[in-house]
C-alpha cells in the first residue's frame, strides 16, 4: 500500500463528507444533492483559483438550497454531499476520468492531472463511499415494513455550455422508468410559462445518472433527477421559489398509490 493511500484525505477541522437533514422522517421520499458543496479538504490543493471554485464547475449553484427547501416542504429526509465535485464527482463511478476531471468547462484542475489509482481510492474512501453508503442506509430505513421510497435527485445546470445558450428553465432526467419524470414534465408544461427539458440538458440514460443508477434502477425504485438552470436559483430566495414550485408539482405525483411498488424498466 502506498503512502498516498495511508494518509487520510480529511483532517480534524474539515467538514463531514455527508450531511443528512431530517434523518428520522418517515415519509417514503428521499431528496439527494450530489453536488451540494464547493468545499475542498484542507490538506488538498487542487490548484484552482478561488474565483473558479465559486463557479458551476465546483458545485451545483442553488442545488443545496433547493434540496433543503424541498426536504422541508415534503417532510422528507435529505442527503447532501460535503465536498466539491472537482475533488471527486459523486455522481460518477470512481476511476472514470470524469470523477476527477483534469479540465471542467475550461477550468484546469492541476491536482487532477494523471491522478494515480491510489489517490482515486483515497478520495473514494473518504467521500464517495460515505455518501453512497448513507444514501443506501436511508433507503433501507425508509423501505422497512415494505414501503417503496421515491428518490428525488436535485441538480442545477449552466445557462450556456460550449457556446450553446440553453433554452430550458428546468429539465427532468430519467432512464427508462417514467413513473415520476413523465407526470412531472406534464405538470410543469401545463403551467404554460416554462421551457421544460425531457432528458435535457443531459440524458438520464448515461453516466450523468450514476447515483440514480446505483440506488434506484436495479432496485426498481421510482425516481427523478431534476435540473434547474443556475441563473434562476442563484439567490436563496429564487432557490426557495423553485423548490416551492417543484414541491407543488411533486406532491400529487408522490401521492399516486401506483407509484408505491417495485418496478424494473428497460429499453423498449
Amino acid at each position: 500500500m502506498s503512502a498516498v493511500q495511508t494518509r487520510p484525505l480529511l483532517g480534524p477541522g474539515d467538514p463531514p463528507p455527508v450531511t443528512v437533514l431530517r434523518p428520522g422522517a418517515t415519509r417514503p421520499v428521499l431528496v439527494l444533492c450530489d453536488h451540494a458543496s464547493n468545499a475542498v479538504p484542507s490538506g488538498l490543493d487542487l490548484g484552482v483559483p478561488a474565483g473558479e471554485m465559486r463557479r458551476h464547475v465546483a458545485f451545483d449553484i442553488g442545488g443545496r438550497r433547493m434540496a433543503e427547501r424541498l426536504s422541508e416542504r415534503l417532510g422528507a429526509t435529505a442527503v447532501f454531499s460535503g465536498y466539491s465535485r472537482l475533488v471527486m464527482d459523486l455522481n460518477r463511478p470512481p476511476g472514470d476520468p470524469t470523477s476527477t476531471p483534469a479540465v471542467s468547462d475550461g477550468t484546469v484542475v492541476p491536482a487532477n492531472r494523471d491522478v494515480p489509482p491510489d489517490e482515486v481510492a483515497r478520495r473514494a474512501d473518504a467521500l464517495y463511499r460515505p455518501y453512497h453508503d448513507r444514501v443506501a442506509a436511508e433507503i433501507r430505513r425508509l423501505s422497512a415494513g415494505g414501503a417503496v421510497p421515491a428518490i428525488v435527485s436535485v441538480h442545477s445546470f449552466t445557462p450556456v455550455m460550449h457556446g450553446f445558450r440553453r433554452p430550458w428553465q428546468v429539465g427532468l432526467l430519467w432512464d427508462w422508468d417514467p413513473r415520476m419524470a413523465v407526470p412531472m414534465i406534464a405538470r410543469l408544461l401545463r403551467r404554460g410559462d416554462l421551457c421544460v427539458g425531457d432528458n435535457q440538458p443531459y440524458s438520464g440514460r448515461g453516466m450523468v445518472g450514476h447515483t440514480i443508477d446505483v440506488h434506484c434502477t436495479a432496485a426498481g425504485l421510482p425516481n427523478a433527477l431534476v435540473e434547474v438552470r443556475q441563473d434562476l436559483v442563484a439567490t436563496d430566495a429564487d432557490a426557495d421559489r423553485w423548490a416551492d414550485l417543484l414541491s407543488d408539482v411533486l406532491v400529487p405525483v408522490l401521492d399516486d398509490p401506483a407509484l408505491r411498488r417495485i418496478e424494473r424498466f428497460g429499453p423498449p
